[in-house]
């Protein structure tokens, strides 16, 4: 497996990072070992996570997929040999499960880290970043997103949301695709 450096480190990364949002949702911890082995195997040191996994986020799972890496550290002893990489979630809705509804204050970032460390029972991460912005943003189709604003106020700024149901689907179209140079 050929190798890049990350950033500016000194670090070295396979060119493939394994992905584990999966793990503890769509994979038992199990074949979530067996996926860590195999990668490992192949010549894969770069493994991604964060402290919301597995998808979709839910509180009875968040931090499973942590958790199942930590497992598989222990019990194969290969710490060192790994560059791991996790991510703090930022302000979003339906993420009170996490820290009371996350934010990227110097405290919450702290908690995050400390839980994550406790979870992958390991003492250092190589990469720490953040899962996305603590800022007004806009994000999978949704204009004018205020961090921890669901008001009324807030979804009527939503064309998507006043014209369909909660549980309809949104229709997004890729950028660039007809639809979008249109300005629809």
């Amino acid at each position: 497996m050929q190798r890049r450096p990350l950033g500016k480190t000194d670090m070295q990364v396979s060119r493939l990072c394994l992905g584990t949002m999966t793990f503890g949702e769509q994979n038992s911890e199990q074949e979530a070992h067996q996926q860590l082995d195999r990668a490992v195997d192949a010549g894969i040191n770069f493994i991604d996570t964060a402290e919301m996994y597995p998808v979709p986020p839910k509180a009875e799972t968040q931090g499973r997929t942590e958790a199942y890496i930590g497992s598989w550290l222990q019990q194969r002893g290969r710490r060192d040999d790994l560059i791991i990489a996790s991510k703090a979630a930022g302000a979003g809705r339906g993420m009170t499960h996490l820290r009371g509804g996350p934010r990227h204050t110097r405290e919450q970032i702290h908690q995050a880290l400390d839980a994550s460390l406790a979870r992958l029972q390991t003492d250092y991460l190589d990469l720490y970043q953040l899962h996305w912005p603590d800022r007004h943003v806009n994000c999978f189709g949704e204009l004018g997103y205020v961090p921890g604003d669901d008001s009324e106020a807030t979804r009527s700024r939503r064309p998507w949301a006043r014209s369909r149901k909660p549980w309809m689907p949104a229709r997004f179209a890729p950028w660039g695709s007809p639809t979008t140079r249109r300005g629809a």
